[in-house]
């Protein structure tokens, strides 16, 4: 298996799209062993959630599963969410992927990284995962087994949490420079996750409250009914909710990067398709244009 690269850098700056080899030295985190239930870990370790065992295939980073009677089905790409903000008119840039899959990673490091680099005070940016997830339970299947299901919970705690600004305003959520950082640091070396080093040198690097993240992936109130900011905040209902968004836009493949609520590029088996502007969308310069324009029509 080929090395993962290393993201040494400072924690308040955006991973550099330029990175080295990291040693292949962390511990193999037990593997999940439980079957639709909740199995608990012993206190300080990353305890695992409810996920059912999917059919995968580690190569593809499509969604093949097939949705059971009571599952969700996409409404084929119609539904949009606004996600620009109405007070500074940022433009909205959104990844689905999935944690494990090495096309999300190359796709967030080889476009996403490089063009926030660039533009990140005129993007609304947000990481939306793909999974299959029920109506009636709180069952979650993702591609790539547990681990996976797991790693995106662990993103999308960070980037949910409570961050205090050091002016000691009021709590907001974590800046997106720090929850970006930290879940490029996890899927550079996607085989890893969930390896606690993995995650707690991770989280030490760009500054996010590991015992804060480990509560919110352990969190065992996942009321598939119970809105998402109700009660303590819940890897789970978190997974649930961005998985559920992924679906009803009919977004099934890691890497999906869509700009201004529509596709932009798509990340597939090691190359890039469906790709903007006569297939040269993967380019991170075009991408900064092409914000920059959108920037410029709204302000």
């Amino acid at each position: 298996m080929e090395k993962q690269e290393d993201l040494s850098y400072d924690r308040d700056q955006f991973p550099s799209s330029t990175t080295q080899t990291t040693p292949q030295r962390r511990r193999v985190f037990p593997r999940l062993v439980g079957l639709l239930g909740v199995i608990s870990c012993l206190w300080l370790t990353l305890h695992w959630l409810p996920v059912a065992y999917p059919t995968f295939r580690i190569s593809s980073c499509h969604q093949h599963t097939r949705p059971a009677h009571d599952e969700l089905s996409s409404n084929g790409g119609k539904a949009a969410t606004n996600q620009a903000s109405t007070e500074s008119e940022r433009v909205p840039l959104e990844a689905h992927i999935m944690s494990k899959c090495p096309d999300a990673r190359d796709c967030i490091r080889e476009l996403v990284v490089p063009t926030m680099e660039k533009v990140s005070a005129k993007v609304d940016f947000k990481l939306s995962f793909i999974a299959t997830v029920s109506n009636k339970s709180s069952d979650v299947v993702c591609m790539h087994g547990p681990g996976e299901c797991i790693g995106d919970m662990l993103m999308l705690c960070a980037a949910n949490l409570p961050f205090k600004p050091d002016d000691g305003s009021a709590e907001n959520q974590t800046p997106t420079v720090r929850y970006l950082g930290f879940a490029t640091c996890l899927i550079s070396s996607y085989q890893d996750i969930p390896d606690r080093t993995l995650v707690e040198q991770c989280a030490l690097e760009h500054g996010i409250d590991f015992d804060a993240l480990n509560e919110c992936v352990s969190q065992q109130d996942d009321d598939p009914n119970k809105p998402t900011q109700d009660g303590p905040l819940s890897g789970v209902r978190l997974l649930r909710k961005s998985a559920r968004h992924s679906a009803e836009l009919g977004v099934k493949t890691s890497c999906t990067v869509r700009l201004d609520e529509n596709v932009w590029c798509v990340r597939d088996g090691g190359i890039w398709k469906d790709c903007a502007k006569q297939g040269e969308g993967s380019k991170v310069d075009v991408l900064v244009d092409e914000i920059e324009k959108l920037w410029g029509q709204r302000n």
